[in-house]
């Protein structure tokens, strides 16, 4: 308060030395004074009150009308000085926020990271990039007893941090479930009662879950309402969509997946993807599937993970670098 004080004390001095001689030094000395009032959180009508009362003891017949146009400002000042302040702390609000969720980002690539496996025979790609700082996607691999290899692909139907914890439960679910049982519509059964029990009925999940058995060269495949992923075949050089029906998880307690399977040779992919890569816009135009596909088989002769972050980088510019929804892709491609 004592350093305020010598503030307003310097303020009028200042005030009268400009009007007497309007120097660089006195605005200087203004400048100074106005950081001081900022550190101390000083109101502008404050400082326009300031004004008043110095003009007063320095000039005691300053016309009326001045006055009035003085107090006039101050009114408007008040106003401005209330809505300033509600400024400040909603900036401060939104500064904590996104604090907030920088942290929280952190903490979902820790919590959700998992590890791409090395398959003999199998060549793996993967790319998943959140249109903001929270990823809604979500993939995970898990290695069977008998060397087949889990691959889920889930969309939050909800974004931000409760979309990321409720990721978080849906893969520690996952790791508890026993090495033993990985057929996929076991997988979403026992997923779905998680999901109905502990996540708010406003939220429910898409999930693709896959096992795939090299073994067998074959993939087992069920779906709870996921966006359809494609084969594509080395021989014929085409697309087949992998078409599956399942209810979206959290929506009823007892749901049973249906399970599909479909050989795979060599040289053919298995794309699992989410409606982020689909659904991407060039303008206010949403492309078609067949410009995916397209944009997928141009680089189909790369390592599959260079296949992805091509694709990746296509549609991202294509979008201006701006992403409308979380982008996530999958490939898996049968060497032998």
């Amino acid at each position: 308060m004592a350093t305020l004080d010598t503030d307003i004390s310097n303020y009028r001095q200042l005030l009268k030395h400009y009007i007497e001689i309007r120097d660089e030094q006195s605005l200087y000395g203004a400048e100074q004074i106005s950081k001081a009032f900022i550190k101390n959180n000083v109101p502008p009508e404050e400082i326009i009150n300031l004004h008043i009362q110095a003009l007063s003891e320095l000039y005691p017949d300053i016309p009326t009308y001045f006055q009035h146009s003085m107090n006039f400002l101050l009114e408007i000042m008040i106003s401005y000085g209330i809505a300033h302040q509600e400024y400040r702390s909603l900036r401060e609000e939104q500064s904590e926020i996104k604090s907030e969720i920088a942290v929280a980002a952190n903490m979902q690539d820790t919590l959700l990271t998992t590890m791409k496996p090395e398959i003999d025979g199998l060549d793996i790609g993967v790319v998943s990039v959140p249109a903001h700082q929270m990823n809604g996607d979500y993939y995970h691999f898990l290695m069977g007893e008998d060397n087949s290899i889990g691959i889920a692909v889930a969309d939050v139907i909800g974004k931000g941090i409760p979309a990321a914890l409720c990721m978080s439960m849906i893969k520690y679910s996952m790791d508890s479930l026993p090495k033993s049982t990985l057929s996929p519509r076991t997988i979403l059964k026992n997923l779905n009662r998680v999901v109905e029990r502990n996540v708010d009925s406003s939220m429910f999940i898409t999930m693709f879950y896959a096992q795939y058995l090299p073994s067998e060269s074959k993939i087992y495949y069920s779906s709870a309402g996921h966006e359809p992923g494609f084969h594509y075949n080395a021989k014929t050089k085409t697309f087949e969509e992998i078409k599956t029906k399942g209810l979206v998880l959290g929506v009823s307690p007892d749901v049973d997946y249906r399970e599909y399977e479909r050989t795979i040779q060599k040289g053919d992919m298995v794309i699992l993807l989410t409606d982020g890569v689909t659904e991407c816009r060039q303008g206010e135009r949403f492309i078609e599937t067949e410009e995916v596909l397209e944009v997928i088989e141009k680089y189909a002769d790369l390592p599959a993970q260079e296949m992805v972050n091509k694709v990746f980088k296509h549609f991202e510019r294509m979008q201006d670098f701006h992403l409308r929804d979380d982008f996530t892709l999958i490939v898996l491609r049968k060497e032998v």
